[in-house]
């Protein structure tokens, strides 16, 4: 599926030098892809969408960055944060560093997913929670069904 030409996109650029950097997308629903070269390719999300984005580096030492961020991709207009290789950047609903903190992330989309749910799918709210009860050391509510049937409810009746 295509975006409309009219629609501004947010892309990301994902880089893939095996064992040394490696950038990719753990959920999300692109609507373009245009590759690079053999490492590189930007793949490109709609207004509104969800994904998210790890970034991981080592050098001959180990592991240097160990990144996940969960963004909204924004509309024209709306604000952003910066993101390196997003481009304009996205809505900042979860942002975790260092490799215990993304994998506990990571768990919570496996947990999601679990459910049959599309994380891509989740309520952004339900992010922000796991992005501000990682930051206070805290374990997280889990996302249930019931939670994702009043989402949806909630995005129809907005729309």
């Amino acid at each position: 599926m295509m975006a409309p030409a009219t629609e501004p996109l947010t892309d990301v650029e994902l880089i893939w030098l095996e064992k040394r950097i490696e950038h990719w997308i753990r959920f999300g629903h692109d609507v373009a892809e245009q590759i690079l070269d053999r490492r590189r390719r930007v793949l490109s999300f709609a207004p509104d969408s969800l994904f998210a984005y790890v970034r991981w580096a080592s050098n001959d030492y180990g592991t240097v960055v160990s990144r996940i961020d969960i963004l909204r991709a924004v509309d024209r207009g709306e604000a952003y944060s910066t993101v390196p290789h997003v481009r304009p950047g996205g809505e900042m609903l979860l942002r975790a560093s260092g490799w215990p903190k993304v994998q506990r992330v990571l768990e919570a989309i496996d947990a999601v997913e679990r459910l049959g749910i599309d994380p891509a799918d989740v309520c952004p709210e339900y992010w922000r929670h796991v992005h501000n009860r990682l930051a206070a050391g805290e374990t997280w509510r889990p996302y249930t069904r019931e939670h994702h049937r009043a989402w949806l409810l909630r995005r129809r009746i907005d729309a």
